[in-house]
């Protein structure tokens, strides 16, 4: 009973910090330091500069040859495709109001990756889960963009559908995809770049996990978190029990252990994606509920990830994590 009680005190030393900086984002807002201006541009500034610099910096200083594992990348399509399969099954037969189901489905599958999911694998296994999850976010956002489309367009007659050439646009476009695949061709030619080049890099990089979590805590709305919503209830028990349950038990029958298997369990940890909220307006969906989904398993994951990595740390399964050892 005491290694359990002492690896749940070791496992906040993984979403710990993450929880204070989302609390303070919500703190600063509340005494109007921080504004909706601020968390607009701070939010387009990391989605645009400092995040693609992190994921840019992570992988050109990794030796892919030795840390890349097509496989687990391999593993993350096909098991966030078949999870996602699963919530619009389970959605047709449990969503009453049809034209909500996008926006359910959506909110189950759509973990927070870019932001959330990277920063508890950093706190996790510092640079080399750094670099790991850096690729997992860039095949896992690709995926997501995909999903999302489909499953919006799907649940409402009225929704505004997106062509495939639209969605093959926003794909090559997005910032996060650019700068992983254009980082793997210099990590595998070993090019060295300019030294003052990745040091201004690493100065944006330094900023991004700090500003995103500020920036998601002051755009949490907490009065979503007191609306009684059966559905969005549905799509917070997807996101936070029945995705991470499923795809790390996947991933431990398959073999993963160590690191693989902590990056699995942490991606798939994480809350719903903000970009859900923004996907769901832009496409006529109930952006309402995507926010309460939002709220809620942002709140929701700090405690279940937690579990989560007790749970398996005292298993034996997660290997040596950075902050905890």
């Amino acid at each position: 009973m005491n290694g359990f009680l002492t690896q749940l005190h070791h496992s906040f030393s993984v979403t710990g910090p993450i929880f204070i900086m989302l609390g303070l984002g919500v703190a600063l807002k509340r005494w109007a330091l921080i504004d909706d201006k601020f968390i607009e541009g701070g939010s387009r500034l990391v989605f645009t500069v400092t995040l693609p610099a992190l994921l840019f910096l992570s992988v050109v200083k990794a030796d892919l040859q030795q840390i890349g594992n097509i496989n687990l990348l391999l593993f993350a399509l096909i098991a966030n495709t078949l999870i996602y399969v699963l919530f619009e099954l389970f959605a047709q037969k449990l969503i009453k109001n049809k034209n909500e189901t996008g926006v359910v489905v959506q909110g189950a599958f759509r973990a927070n990756t870019g932001i959330i999911g990277l920063a508890y694998v950093s706190n996790a296994y510092g640079e080399t889960g750094l670099v790991i999850g850096s690729l997992y976010v860039a095949v896992i956002t690709v995926l997501y963009n995909i999903l999302a489309v489909i499953t919006l367009s799907r649940s409402s007659p009225d929704t505004q559908s997106l062509s495939i050439s639209n969605l093959l646009r926003s794909i090559v476009k997005n910032p996060l995809i650019i700068s992983i695949c254009s980082a793997i061709p210099i990590s595998l030619l070993e090019v060295d770049l300019p030294a003052v080049l990745l040091q201004s890099g690493s100065y944006f990089a330094d900023m991004t996990l700090p500003l995103a979590l500020l920036c998601t805590g002051a755009s949490l709305d907490m009065k979503q978190l007191r609306q009684d919503s059966s559905n969005a209830n549905y799509s917070t028990c997807g996101r936070l029990i029945i995705a991470p349950g499923m795809i790390t038990a996947a991933g431990y029958l398959l073999g993963y252990r160590d690191i693989e298997l902590g990056i699995i369990f942490l991606m798939s940890a994480a809350p719903t994606a903000a970009a859900s909220y923004v996907m769901a307006n832009a496409m006529g969906a109930n952006a309402k509920l995507a926010a309460n989904v939002i709220a809620m398993t942002t709140i929701g994951s700090l405690f279940t990830c937690s579990l989560g990595i007790t749970l398996l740390s005292h298993s034996g399964l997660l290997g040596t994590l950075g902050t905890l050892g």
